[in-house]
């Protein structure tokens, strides 16, 4: 099995409690682990699979919080960095319907430093590269950037998701679509919202939106669509994959369990890259995804609530 490297965010959320979705109002938050792509490597790992965090954090409580919690779910940290900036925080409220939103403070996650020794280690891995923060310039996005360069080197299965906050693009959409065009090109595997992939590609019906995104260059989409379940798009087919019912209480961490969940599959093959041509086999890890996410949903907060492996893969409808 192959190591899956997720590159981007950690953070903590504090998530509001005994209120709405309006952060005025809140006055008691909850302290839990956040960032997109250390949940996707949570979500591998939880799930048997390997994988490896990039990213950084402060030298605060809250960085050793973190780095501890990614090191109990077996994510090798190794090359994780802590830095003299204070950890990011990200402020959650919740809907009645598990629907978030965010508040972002932002602060050593955009300080990541290039570290030229990752190279070699991705000519056998996948890389996931998730872009909530990582395209706010500054460090980050530099490193990110070489990251992904040293990926295509090595000719590696890439991922990526875009992970749009509006928090963070409001006003700036246009930039935000600018710079994920290049990953759009060049990853084999991406994964959107619904919202992203309508953003992303100017187009409003499904089956336009996947046929803008294959124009530009990836292979394969998912679009997650909530409780309707999944559209897997290649550039010669498209199906709705539905998902399971569930009660859902937040959807914090669920496109996140959905991506980690599809990546520790692939990860199980010789060739990851020769999934791009087997529909059947893509039909099948999409709908093992499609559990993990749902059942994510079902518990407060993204690390806690992500599922086993006997959850997902033993799971009746």
């Amino acid at each position: 099995m192959k190591t899956v490297y997720c590159i981007g965010e950690l953070l903590i959320d504090f998530v509001a409690e005994k209120q709405g979705n309006d952060l005025s109002k809140a006055t008691e938050f909850t302290k839990k682990p956040g960032g997109a792509p250390a949940n996707v490597a949570c979500a591998i790992s939880k799930l048997g699979g390997q994988s490896a965090f990039i990213g950084a954090v402060g030298k605060d409580p809250f960085g050793v919080f973190l780095l501890e919690v990614l090191k109990n779910n077996k994510v090798d940290v190794s090359l994780a960095q802590r830095n003299n900036t204070f950890t990011t925080l990200a402020f959650v409220s919740l809907a009645e319907d598990g629907e978030r939103d965010f508040v972002f403070s932002r602060g050593a996650d955009k300080n990541l430093a290039y570290d030229s020794s990752a190279k070699q280690l991705f000519k056998e891995s996948l890389i996931h590269f998730g872009a909530a923060t990582s395209l706010l310039g500054g460090d980050l996005e530099a490193t990110y950037s070489k990251y992904f360069e040293d990926a295509l080197a090595q000719n590696t299965f890439i991922s990526f998701d875009p992970n749009f906050r509006i928090d963070l693009w409001k006003g700036d959409e246009a930039t935000f679509i600018k710079k994920c065009i290049p990953f759009i090109e060049r990853s084999h595997l991406c994964k959107f919202s619904l919202e992203e992939a309508q953003l992303l590609s100017g187009k409003t019906e499904l089956e336009e939106c996947c046929d803008f995104l294959h124009q530009l260059g990836t292979k394969i989409i998912t679009i997650t669509l909530g409780s309707q379940g999944t559209l897997l798009s290649t550039s010669s087919f498209k199906q709705t994959i539905p998902s399971i019912s569930v009660s859902p209480v937040d959807t914090t961490g669920a496109g996140d369990a959905f991506i980690g969940c599809l990546l520790q599959q692939i990860a199980k093959l010789d060739n990851p890259h020769e999934i791009i041509e087997n529909t059947l086999a893509m039909i099948k890890m999409v709908e093992n995804a499609n559990k993990a996410g749902a059942l994510t949903t079902t518990g407060f907060g993204a690390i806690p609530s992500l599922p086993s492996a006997n959850q997902v893969f033993e799971f009746n409808v």
